[in-house]
């Protein structure tokens, strides 16, 4: 097997479920197999940054040179990584994704994006449309927009900036640590608003999906009467297709 590269951090809670979807994953695919106790998981190192450090140091959107500090500390995170023998990592976070053409830079390791992750699952729903949901800064940018478009998929415009800081605010109050009581009526209330019927609503903030613990390890399903896309678990698959290799 493969050893994975997990940066972590962004928030905590969702490393968390990172590493666990994979130890359950790998340990269902050698079950499956008839392998027996104790069943094999990926080896895996863990290299974990402060998002308290991290959020002070994002950049504006459009100006490159602002973002350069915030880069730098994924990019230490991902050489750690490297040296400590991964053959490839997966960042356990959407908004960093954003910047990983400038983030992966002088590293040599393979990095699996989200971005094509989630696409090429949401391509298997069926849906023409998307909304993407996240921070501030996955909702600014459009590179999931741009990616859905290669797989015939129209993501939404840019929400006004109220209700983008309505959505940072929701995942910095009710799901940073674990999703709240009231996480899940906000999130839903929020969808309601801004997904047209037959949208895939992308849980684009790896806390989003908290709020369905029945569904963490579904990379589609539906609930509330609302079609999701869970990119972290479309991630946690790529990633285990490639260990397991």
């Amino acid at each position: 097997m493969k050893k994975i590269g997990i940066l972590g951090g962004v928030g905590w809670a969702s490393t968390v479920d990172y590493y666990r979807a994979i130890a359950e994953g790998a340990s269902r695919h050698f079950a499956e197999r008839g392998h027996g106790a104790p069943l094999p998981i990926p080896p895996m190192t863990i290299e974990s940054v402060t998002q308290a450090k991290t959020r002070a140091l994002r950049g504006v959107a459009g100006d490159e040179d602002s973002w350069a500090a915030f880069d730098a500390v994924f990019r230490k995170a991902l050489l750690t990584l490297e040296r400590a023998g991964c053959d490839f990592a997966i960042i356990a976070s959407n908004t960093p994704h954003a910047r990983l053409h400038a983030i992966r830079k002088g590293v040599q390791m393979p990095i699996l994006s989200i971005f094509d992750a989630t696409a090429q699952t949401t391509s298997k729903t069926g849906a023409s449309k998307a909304l993407v949901l996240g921070t501030a800064v996955t909702m600014q940018a459009r590179d999931y927009a741009n990616r859905l478009d290669q797989e015939g998929i129209a993501a939404n415009e840019q929400l006004p900036d109220s209700e983008i800081e309505e959505m940072q605010a929701m995942i910095d109050t009710d799901f940073y640590g674990g999703a709240s009581e009231q996480a899940r009526p906000r999130l839903l209330d929020f969808c309601k608003r801004h997904a047209s019927p037959g949208t895939a609503i992308l849980l684009a903030c790896t806390e989003l999906p908290l709020a369905f613990p029945d569904h963490l390890d579904d990379p589609i399903f539906k609930s509330d009467g609302y079609l999701f896309v869970n990119p972290s678990a479309a991630h946690v698959t790529a990633a285990l297709a490639e260990a397991l290799a």
